[in-house]
């Protein structure tokens, strides 16, 4: 039987999580030999390789180690390698349903809205209480996603978004597209993103749709170490850095152009008071810290434009 949809796992140094987002994968409702999983280690130094040389009795599982460090290297990796029609993508620290990859392909073979990607809901599995600081507006950033119980086409990326963790393409879009750009999306440890969303952006660029189907489901942990305000200071200094880069591939910039942008921003910046106010004022009001984190973005875009280079 021809592989009808591979699934990639883009890893670094989660030898312990990994090991459960395979097994929910061997778990399918799918045919097992209508599907590939593909594991692609990039660079980790824990126990990973050997991790997935447990599962190594399922002949559908593939291991490649991609040196050059970055996501976004990675996830190219993995759709370049994939024999399947459908390439979908899930995390090295998610589970997914056992109905995952069947909901995937019945939405990509009905037709509807002409997708270039598909995904659905993230839920969390909280790996510690949930902070009394940590708004709704910020659990995105946590990638939890609940858009609605009803499928439809997301269309203003600004508001609704589907997430790497959870998000599957045809292989020809992604062939004609080129993939993921490279300049954006997790580098090691840093928080840079946005790989996947540009992407997004492209595809309704290209005439295709971005489709969500809340039975596309997968669940996905949120670690301990994410659930402090310094986490997310760091994360959203880092999409604001994120934002910029992504403006920065669309459009170079010389540099007196990023001066004055960077200058108009400084002074948008000090003529609010309350923004000012919420980036110098240690909170555990969820709304106050909501508005500092808003605040960061700024901070991190400005940033970005005056320094691109990582």
């Amino acid at each position: 039987m021809d592989i009808l949809i591979s699934v990639v796992i883009c890893t670094y140094n989660r030898a312990s999580y990994l090991a459960k987002a395979i097994q929910s994968l061997l778990e399918q409702s799918l045919e097992p030999q209508s599907y590939e999983i593909i594991i692609v280690d990039n660079g980790s130094t824990d126990t990973t390789k050997m991790t997935v040389e447990q599962f190594s009795a399922n002949i559908n599982i593939r291991y490649i180690y991609e040196s050059n460090q970055g996501l976004c290297y990675a996830r190219n990796t993995g759709w370049r390698k994939a024999k399947g029609k459908y390439v979908a993508y899930l995390d090295d620290d998610a589970i997914a349903s056992p109905f995952w990859l069947n909901k995937i392909i019945e939405v990509f073979d009905s037709g509807i809205a002409n997708p270039g990607c598909v995904g659905g809901k993230v839920k969390p599995i909280w790996e510690a209480p949930r902070p009394q600081w940590l708004s709704d507006e910020l659990l995105a950033t946590l990638t939890i996603v609940d858009w609605s119980d009803a499928p439809q086409v997301i269309s203003d990326l600004s508001q609704q978004w589907l997430v790497g963790a959870n998000i599957a393409f045809p292989k020809e879009v992604l062939e004609e597209l080129g993939g993921f750009v490279a300049g954006l999306g997790r580098v090691g440890n840093n928080l840079l993103s946005g790989d996947d969303t540009f992407l997004e952006k492209q595809i309704i660029q290209a005439g295709y749709s971005c489709f969500y189907h809340p039975e596309i489901v997968v669940h996905h942990h949120i670690q301990l170490s994410r659930l402090s305000q310094d986490w997310f200071i760091s994360r959203y200094l880092w999409q604001g850095r994120s934002d910029a880069m992504m403006q920065l591939i669309e459009a170079t910039l010389p540099w007196y152009n990023r001066f004055w942008m960077v200058a108009l921003k400084v002074v948008g910046l000090l003529r609010s008071p309350k923004k000012v106010l919420a980036l110098l004022i240690p909170t555990d009001k969820p709304k106050q810290f909501t508005q500092k984190c808003f605040a960061l973005i700024e901070i991190g875009h400005i940033f970005g434009l005056w320094k691109p280079e990582i």
